[in-house]
């Protein structure tokens, strides 16, 4: 006796109607196709979406605001200068040869004397070097267009000359010192 309905048919040649297949339909496996990728396409979507402001940088690189033409080279401003060893929060613009880069570092001083914004003895809060006090009151912000990141926090002293310039956020206590660490933003025309 088999275990088989099957086996007790008659067998006239015909294929049977009613017999199963021996693999799936095609609308079936159509079916579970589109339910694995979606099932797939929904985490990797909701990944890339966490992710992006990691993955569409211009140039690849995580420091380039939006808009950025040209990568940023190794050495700023007239002076040639290094970014300071502490450099954080670094995010530049870059748009037809002029470039505006924004860090924050507790060497502020040291990266001004390398810039060439200041003589090698000179304190950097002697009135004769600041170009301005800019009008940036105490504890507002402000951004150059453009430029991502945070913005400069007032008070705000200015070095410079006609090819670059530096914003430095001063201490909201005191006039002779920095923020530590202070919020950096350099402006200059690429050579």
């Amino acid at each position: 006796m088999s275990d088989s309905w099957q086996d007790d048919a008659p067998d006239n040649g015909e294929p049977d109607i009613g017999e199963p297949d021996d693999g799936p339909r095609p609308r079936h496996l159509l079916r579970r196709l589109a339910i694995t990728v979606l099932v797939l396409a929904i985490p990797a979507g909701g990944l890339v979406w966490l992710f992006q402001d990691d993955l569409f940088h211009p140039f690849g690189d995580a420091r380039a605001c939006e808009g950025s033409d040209a990568p940023l080279s190794g050495a700023f401003g007239a002076g040639g200068a290094p970014l300071p060893g502490d450099a954080s929060d670094v995010h530049y613009y870059t748009q037809g040869g002029h470039t505006e880069l924004s860090f924050v570092s507790s060497r502020i001083p040291a990266f001004l004397h390398t810039a060439g914004f200041l003589p090698a003895e000179a304190s950097p809060f002697e009135e004769s070097y600041v170009d301005d006090n800019y009008a940036l009151g105490d504890g507002e912000t402000e951004l150059p267009r453009g430029l991502c990141g945070t913005g400069i926090r007032g008070p705000v002293l200015t070095y410079g000359n006609t090819a670059t310039t530096i914003m430095v956020e001063r201490s909201p206590f005191t006039t002779d010192r920095f923020r530590a660490p202070a919020r950096a933003i350099v402006t200059y025309d690429a050579p």
